[in-house]
């Protein structure tokens, strides 16, 4: 098994190559460098799925956004004990864990730094450290506090408690040893404080510098030397076998109907076109000859690789992926998902033989369905649109539905650019104007969160028990848990409602030909297809997962 990545010395995990995935697979991958606060996450809870932030003991050690989605999907998607994963359809998820795995890396050249520091400026004057960080711990409490004034008797309370350290320093009572430690425990913290904020600032413009990047298409390479190998069963063979685990369930033929959630991974079902019409001899006196449901979805099959072939030279469909999938249902509030349920299973694909088995006899009670699926990846990975056809045979009824998905862009969260932080103020003279001044990338309430993190970060369990950490939505993929709704785009809701009506013609085409071949009296079965013809222009996307429409 193959997972396309080269682990040669020197290399580079680099971004996605393939055509029209880059956008939103550079969009995910950029959550990993962010610094916004972690809570801006919950902003892009979908329909689909909804993340959760832990509220942390203590506010000091909380993470920002870039540190808790990087972990998050690091142990996610590379743990041993983890659960499997949904496919991520319009991206290459291995691009975006190796992000992670890069931003991670990063994180923790930037914390060995700082945690050096500690051990010089705050184990060595301990007392004066944990003074000051109360001291900030009880600003943080106190500001984000909803009443604005407690907020502001923060700020008063650390101007009161810099004083006092300055008195204390002049007046001090004490004479000798004692007394020049008394003094250094005030300021080894703030000298400290300063070389913190410059090993932040240059990791902070390293980690920017990335996120920009990744949104300007310009193809940044997540750099994970750990993943070079260097002795057989290390750490490198562990992630080689994870990342190829993680291709192996993407490249799956299995996927999840998850109720009014839709299919997971694909989205949920915005129209449905069925037609069923008994199969009746063409001729009287004559039977029909036997065939299957599977040498319908194999003629549909065929017909389907040439949507992208046309009459006139003026565009059209570009080349879609056609694919058999094996849909099995599992609960609208299921936590996980299991592919172990199914038979002759080989790795995480049905083979051909089981997915014939299914399409012939598993129509009607419990088990899984068989699906034929057109997927056209569409917007650069912002837009999947996929319509499946299954085909069923009851007593005498052949029915063929045609449904139409659609998953849209990753959220806007994830597409916005870093900025430069600033402020407006009111020039000196003329005051009726107003200037941007430029703000330092940590102020310094971000360079003490660091510096107390740190030490810490080499065991991220008591991490994550001091300052919270964020719960992934389940059962997990990464391109459907934060994606939009295509319909607020007008060009992307086109492009879905424009691929029904060629797909649905196709597949009547196909069918009803493979009918006649077999001596079925075709004509119901025309009319019935020209009137799903015209029902197919209804330019209105339903909610056919909900049974309203």
């Amino acid at each position: 098994m193959t997972d396309g990545f080269d682990f040669s010395p020197g290399a580079q995990v680099p971004l996605s190559g393939a055509a029209g995935q880059t956008a939103a697979t550079g969009a995910l991958a950029s959550a990993a460098y962010r610094d916004s606060p972690v809570a801006k996450l919950l902003e892009a809870n979908s329909e689909w799925t909804v993340s959760e932030v832990k509220a942390p003991r203590f506010s000091l050690f909380e993470p920002n956004l870039g540190e808790a989605f990087a972990r998050a999907v690091q142990v996610r998607t590379l743990g041993g004990a983890r659960d499997q994963m949904i496919q991520s359809f319009g991206i290459e998820p291995q691009t975006v864990v190796a992000h992670c795995l890069a931003a991670n890396r990063i994180r923790r050249k930037r914390d060995a730094r700082l945690t050096a520091l500690m051990v010089v400026f705050g184990l060595l004057f301990l007392p004066g450290v944990l003074l000051w960080l109360g001291a900030f711990q009880l600003r943080r409490t106190l500001a984000g506090a909803q009443d604005k004034r407690l907020g502001a008797l923060g700020t008063v309370l650390m101007v009161v408690l810099a004083g006092l350290a300055l008195i204390a320093m002049v007046k001090l009572p004490l004479t000798g040893f004692l007394a020049i430690y008394l003094r250094a425990m005030l300021v080894a913290p703030v000298i400290g404080w300063w070389l913190a904020k410059r090993i932040s600032e240059r990791t902070a413009k390293e980690l920017r510098e990335a996120w920009s990047g990744l949104l300007s298409g310009g193809g940044i390479g997540a750099k994970v030397p750990e993943a070079v190998p260097s002795a057989p069963g290390g750490a490198a063979e562990q992630l080689r076998k994870g990342l190829q685990k993680l291709a192996a369930e993407d490249a799956s033929n299995v996927v999840f109907y998850a109720g009014g959630k839709g299919i997971l991974g694909m989205g949920t079902r915005w129209g449905s076109w069925q037609l069923a019409e008994d199969l009746v001899p063409a001729e009287a006196g004559r039977d029909i000859n036997p065939f299957r449901s599977w040498d319908v979805i194999k003629a549909i099959h065929d017909q389907l690789r040439l949507l992208e072939r046309g009459t006139l030279h003026t565009g059209g469909f570009p080349t879609p992926s056609v694919r058999h999938w094996v849909v099995s249902p599992i609960g609208e509030g299921a936590k996980s998902v299991s592919r172990g349920g199914t038979t002759a299973e080989e790795g995480y694909q049905i083979k051909a033989v089981e997915l014939q088995r299914i399409c012939d006899q598993q129509q009607f009670g419990a088990g899984d369905r068989h699906y034929l699926g057109v997927q056209f990846v569409l917007w650069d990975g912002q837009l999947v649109i996929t319509m499946l056809t299954t085909v069923t045979y009851l007593h005498n009824t052949l029915r063929i539905e045609v449904t139409g998905h659609a998953l849209g862009p990753v959220h806007p969260l994830f597409t916005t650019k870093p900025s430069a932080p600033s402020k407006t103020v009111s020039k000196t003279i003329k005051f009726w104007e107003t200037k941007s001044i430029p703000l330092p990338l940590v102020d310094a309430k971000e360079v003490v969160r660091l510096a107390a993190r740190a030490p810490f970060t080499w065991y991220p369990p008591l991490l994550d028990y001091l300052g919270g950490k964020l719960s992934l939505p389940e059962p997990f993929g990464l391109r459907h848990a934060w994606a939009d709704k295509p319909w607020r785009h007008r060009f992307m809701a086109d492009d879905a409602l424009r691929a029904a009506t060629p797909v649905l013609r196709v597949v009547h085409e196909a069918a009803i030909r493979v009918l006649k071949e077999n001596g079925v009296d075709t004509e119901r079965f025309g009319n019935r297809a020209l009137v799903l013809s015209g029902q197919v222009q209804d330019p209105t996307p339903k909610k056919a997962d909900e049974y309203n429409a």
